[in-house]
C-alpha cells in the first residue's frame, strides 16, 4: 500500500473586507494562510538526481525495495537498486565498493569490516526495522512449543538426531519416529549465521545434512507445508505472510514458552531469537545528497516501509536514535 509523502502545497487565500450599505459593520478578513514548506520540500525532490546502490539480506531486500518505490515516486530523478545475494554476499560487494549501502540481518563480523578497511570503505550502522526468526513446523505437528536445548541437539554439527522420537525433552507423540527433515538458508545469509550462532553457540556451526535453501525462504515454507516431520528456521516476516500455512514454535530460553508476536519481540521477550535489521551506508555516498536523502527517507517513513515489507517497524524512540546515527554519518 503507498502513502503519499509530501502534502499538497497549501494556497494562500485573501480575505475580502465585504462594507454593508445598511451597517456599519465589517466582516474581519480572512486571514492568509502561510505557505507550508511543502513547496520546498517538492522542489528539493525535483532537485534530486543519481543513482543509490543497495544489495545484500534477503530478509531486508523487501524493506530495501519498498523504501526506494517510495523514495521514487517523491524523488523521480534518482534511481534506487537493490540486490539480494544474502547478508555475507551483500558486505563483500559493499567492502569491494561496488555498492552504496549493504543490507543487513546480523552485524557486520570483524573479518568483513577489515576488508573494508582495507580497501578504504568507512560505514555506519543504521538499524531499520525489527525482525526475528521464527522455528515453522508442520500444521499437523503436535508440537506448539520447543528448548533452545532441544534445538540445538536437533541442529547442531554433531547432532545424532534422525526422528522426532530421538530429540531430548521433546513428546513427539505419534511422530516419535517419523524423520526429522530440516530445511535452512546458505551460509551468506545473515539468518544462517544469526541461527547458529544463537542456539549452536557458533555462526557456521549446523549439522550437514540440512536442505539449503539459499536465500529463497519459499522453499522452506512449502518443503514444511509438504512434510509432516519437517522443520525450518525463517524470519519472523516470511512466517506471518504464511501463518495459515506453517506453525510457528514458541521457544522457550529458560523462562517458558513464548510466542513469537509483536508484543514479545518489542518487549525482549522472544529470547534468543529476536533480532534488529540493518542498513549500512559507505560514509563517501553519504556525501551526495541523494544517498543521504534516502536514509533519512527510511527512517522518517518507517512505519509505512515496514508495514509493507512485513516487518515490525522502529520504535519512536528507536526513530530518534537512528535520525541522530544518520545526521552524524553524512
Amino acid at each position: 500500500m503507498k502513502k503519499n509523502i509530501i502534502a499538497p502545497v497549501a494556497l494562500a487565500a485573501a480575505g475580502l473586507l465585504l462594507l454593508s450599505a445598511c451597517a456599519a459593520e465589517a466582516e474581519e478578513a480572512a486571514p492568509v494562510a502561510e505557505e507550508t514548506t511543502s513547496t520546498e520540500t517538492t522542489e528539493a525532490a525535483a532537485e534530486l538526481s543519481g543513482t543509490v546502490l543497495l544489495d545484500g539480506s534477503s530478509t531486508v531486500g523487501p524493506f530495501a525495495e519498498a523504501a526506494a518505490e517510495l523514495f521514487m515516486e517523491v524523488n523521480p530523478g534518482v534511481a534506487v537498486t537493490v540486490g539480494i545475494s544474502g547478508t555475507g554476499g551483500g558486505f563483500e560487494k559493499f567492502c569491494n565498493g561496488e555498492t552504496d549501502g549493504s543490507n543487513a540481518s546480523r552485524d557486520i563480523k570483524d573479518e568483513e569490516a577489515a576488508l573494508c578497511a582495507d580497501n578504504g570503505i568507512a560505514f555506519g550502522r543504521v538499524t531499520v526495522a525489527n525482525d526475528a526468526l521464527s522455528v515453522i513446523v508442520n500444521q499437523d505437528n503436535p508440537l506448539d512449543c520447543i528448548s533452545t536445548d532441544a534445538l540445538k541437539a536437533l541442529w547442531e554439527l554433531d547432532s545424532s538426531v534422525s526422528t522426532w522420537g530421538d530429540i531430548p525433552g521433546v513428546d513427539a507423540g505419534d511422530l516419535a519416529s517419523e524423520e526429522v527433515v530440516l530445511y535452512g538458508p546458505g551460509t551468506d545469509s545473515g539468518t544462517f549465521d544469526f541461527f547458529t550462532d544463537e542456539i549452536n553457540g557458533e555462526s557456521g556451526n549446523i549439522r550437514t545434512d540440512y536442505n539449503n535453501i539459499g536465500e529463497d525462504d519459499n522453499q522452506a515454507v512449502q518443503g514444511v507445508s509438504g512434510g509432516v516431520g519437517a522443520m525450518a528456521f525463517i524470519p519472523y516476516s516470511f512466517y506471518q505472510e504464511y501463518s495459515d500455512t506453517v506453525k510457528g514454535l514458541a521457544i522457550d530460553s529458560g523462562a517458558g514458552c513464548i510466542d513469537p508476536t509483536v508484543e514479545n519481540l518489542l518487549a525482549g521477550d522472544y529470547t534468543p531469537l529476536g533480532r534488529s535489521l540493518f542498513m549500512f551506508p559507505a560514509s563517501s555516498a553519504l556525501e551526495r545528497p541523494e544517498v543521504l536523502a534516502f536514509y533519512n527517507f527510511v527512517i522518517d517513513e518507517n512505519e509505512t516501509i515496514a508495514s509493507a515489507a512485513g516487518l515490525v517497524a522502529l520504535t519512536d524512540d528507536q526513530k530518534a536514535e537512528q535520525l541522530a546515527v544518520v545526521a552524524g554519518l553524512g
